[in-house]
């Protein structure tokens, strides 16, 4: 069983495009998506291409806490879910409010969420610092092992996979449990205020996602990093009024 993992998409279609070229070039059983998939200021129509890009496909997919905020009412969205939903038709809000928030595949050994089994906010394996200052930013670190089985909780399974983050990571859990982050398909820093104001980087402009495989060894893990016309994406943040967006697609971090 050979899988491709894709997250965070974020109405990114030539990150995404470049992504699924690559997952046909490297050859997989199947793919899986776990959510975020349109939530973006990149292009105001096509941002639902995107779903019409992945719902003929018919991919296991799970949704994020974006896809949850889309289905809000208008004046409790922030300004990129605003910008989204006042371009998607019924049609993709209907797909997008059947998504489960987690699924199994593989014959039931994979478990599939966006952030933990239990959340779509929480992180699966980062975690947060305090600031050191008042009004400063808390800093992120990857999450120990014990913080990560926490978040888990009790799942009973081979793999859990998770997005949200944007940061690809792999750990085993000491019960034996593999955990895997892909990372971002379509977003690779930006900034936060949940829990704590906070900055993720991942600190280039690639693509990311990953594959994993069940050997007789037991469970294999890419982690993938796939270039795309990022300067395209770039252009067509500023085009809409997002800077910080365009700084960064263009370097997998945030302006200073």
């Amino acid at each position: 069983m050979r899988l491709a993992l894709i997250s965070d998409i974020h109405g990114n279609l030539p990150a995404l495009d470049a992504v699924l070229a690559d997952i046909v070039a490297t050859g997989v059983d199947a793919i899986v998506n776990l959510g975020d998939i349109l939530s973006g200021p990149l292009w105001p129509a096509e941002t639902a291409e995107t779903a019409e890009r992945l719902m003929p496909l018919r991919l296991p997919t799970v949704r994020g806490n974006h896809e949850r905020q889309l289905l809000q009412p208008l004046e409790q969205l922030g300004r990129t879910d605003r910008h989204t939903v006042e371009r998607l038709q019924p049609g993709h809000l209907a797909w997008i409010a059947a998504l489960p928030a987690t699924l199994r595949c593989a014959e039931d050994a994979v478990l599939c969420c966006h952030g933990t089994p239990g959340s779509d906010l929480t992180y699966g394996m980062e975690s947060l610092e305090p600031a050191r200052q008042p009004g400063g930013r808390a800093a992120v670190r990857a999450a120990t092992e014990e913080e990560v089985r926490t978040r888990m909780g009790d799942v009973a399974a081979q793999v859990i996979v998770c997005g949200h983050s944007h940061v690809p990571r792999v750990m085993q859990l000491a019960d034996g449990r593999l955990v895997v982050n892909p990372g971002s398909v379509g977003l690779q820093a930006y900034d936060d205020d949940h829990g704590q104001p906070h900055r993720i980087e991942t600190g280039a402009p690639h693509a990311r996602y990953a594959v994993i495989e069940r050997e007789m060894a037991g469970w294999s893990v890419q982690l993938r990093a796939v270039a795309y016309d990022w300067e395209a994406a770039a252009r067509q943040a500023e085009a809409h009024g997002r800077p910080d967006w365009a700084v960064a697609l263009r370097t997998g971090r945030m302006a200073r």
